[in-house]
């Protein structure tokens, strides 16, 4: 199987790699699934020791952990048929890397396994580092009713807030609610109550509009709360039930943000196209990614927008975007990291080799790296975005240490001030 027919399969098609890339995966097709511990070679690496330096641990929560399995505990995880049926190759398949890349199904449960799966890989990290999970909600109509149909998967709120409340030393938790549920405020406010960090949204799938009026008493609770909104921008592709990709556009945000919500782009919108709205309903496209960056690049907004890197060294992202967030050191305080796990532990997704072909990594650094992700996808992702550089700039520690965009006593100081260490 070539290389770009398996990454149509997983939902990345049109990815553009160098020559001799195209005909099978540089680290392969499967995690393997170690089940010994990270060899000490590796975790004392001079590589991983450079990615930790100016970096506060307890300052550093991965904002974007998915949370998945498929419901055989009273996590209350619901998959749409497809997910699991070999009838629907394209989601099936996806759904079988999912749990492949998070070894979750090499355990006797894969609601257990993939929690003790992403606990053992945090042991590799210093005490302090959080992932921060995340809950999905249904896709709903404009009236306001749930919508199995177009809904993919669910996880539930209290299901995340369980986790996170039985591992607090490595875990926090993202709801997820859609703005146009009757009950969308109460539920924030059970939320809030039981320590979600933030609001989960992913547009396209969950079929809302984030500039419809249907989400304004939603908008204005999340200011009530001091409550910041996660949303996925730009295209996807990774699970069916998208309803439309216009729903994805960056410009879509100017509603909340208009209104003080303090909004996190997913991925920086690193994906796709879409109608330059700014000119009305009929203008050209233009990349998802330069629509961020005009956001990115108003005063108006350099409090309460953000950008989540997650997923942007995917084979299918890779190239101006991550970029962009290297070279543009104003940006720093405002980027965010998330891993998007499990997915640096889907093997075709990502490519040490490609990060050396773009001379963003040096050869020897792209040989530790690659080992490093066969026993720790998820410190593979950290150690990767750190060893990183273009001309010379690298991601700041100030990226990693998202919690003060989180935490509720830190949100309440002027985050934007928060300065960039260039270690």
């Amino acid at each position: 199987m070539k290389r770009r027919t398996l990454l149509k399969l997983l939902g990345v098609g049109g990815v553009g790699v160098a020559t001799g890339a195209a005909f099978w995966p540089d680290e392969g097709i499967f995690n393997p699934c170690y089940t010994e511990a990270t060899p000490a070679h590796l975790l004392n690496h001079e590589l991983v020791s450079a990615a930790w330096r100016g970096v506060q641990p307890a300052q550093m929560w991965d904002c974007h952990c998915h949370l998945i399995g498929n419901g055989d505990s009273d996590s209350g995880i619901w998959l749409h048929e497809s997910m699991q049926d070999m009838l629907s190759p394209l989601q099936s398949i996806r759904y079988q890397f999912y749990l492949n890349a998070s070894c979750a199904k090499h355990q006797d449960s894969v609601d257990r396994g993939y929690i003790q799966t992403m606990l053992r890989l945090l042991g590799d990290f210093p005490v302090g580092v959080k992932c921060m999970l995340l809950a999905f909600d249904f896709h709903h109509d404009e009236q306001g009713r749930r919508d199995l149909l177009h809904s993919p998967f669910s996880v539930p709120d209290n299901y995340a807030a369980r986790i996170a409340k039985q591992y607090p030393d490595r875990f926090e938790w993202i709801a997820s609610i859609h703005p146009y549920r009757e009950d969308c405020v109460e539920a924030l406010q059970w939320a809030v109550a039981h320590g979600a960090r933030a609001i989960k949204w992913l547009p396209p799938v969950m079929g809302m509009d984030p500039a419809s009026p249907l989400c304004d008493r939603f908008y204005a609770a999340l200011l009530k709360y001091n409550i910041p909104i996660l949303t996925h921008a730009g295209d996807e592709h990774a699970v069916h039930g998208v309803d439309t990709q216009a729903m994805g556009n960056p410009l879509l945000l100017r509603r909340p943000l208009e209104q003080g919500v303090r909004v996190i782009v997913a991925h920086c919108a690193s994906q796709g196209f879409n109608i330059d709205i700014d000119q009305g309903p009929r203008a050209e496209k233009v990349s998802n990614f330069h629509l961020f960056t005009r956001l990115m690049n108003e005063p108006r907004y350099a409090k309460n927008l953000f950008g989540d890197i997650s997923a942007m060294t995917q084979l299918n992202r890779i190239g101006e975007p991550i970029e962009q967030a290297l070279l543009r050191s104003d940006w720093q305080p405002r980027l965010l990291n998330g891993s998007d796990y499990p997915l640096p532990g889907v093997m075709p997704l990502f490519s040490s080799k490609e990060l050396f072909r773009r001379d963003y990594i040096t050869r020897a650094e792209a040989v530790v790296l690659a080992e490093l992700r066969r026993h720790n996808p998820l410190l593979y992702d950290f150690v990767a975005k750190r060893t990183m550089r273009i001309q010379g700039k690298t991601l700041s520690a100030t990226v990693f240490e998202t919690r003060r965009v989180f935490d509720p006593q830190a949100a309440s100081t002027t985050l934007t001030t928060t300065g960039e260490r260039n270690s």
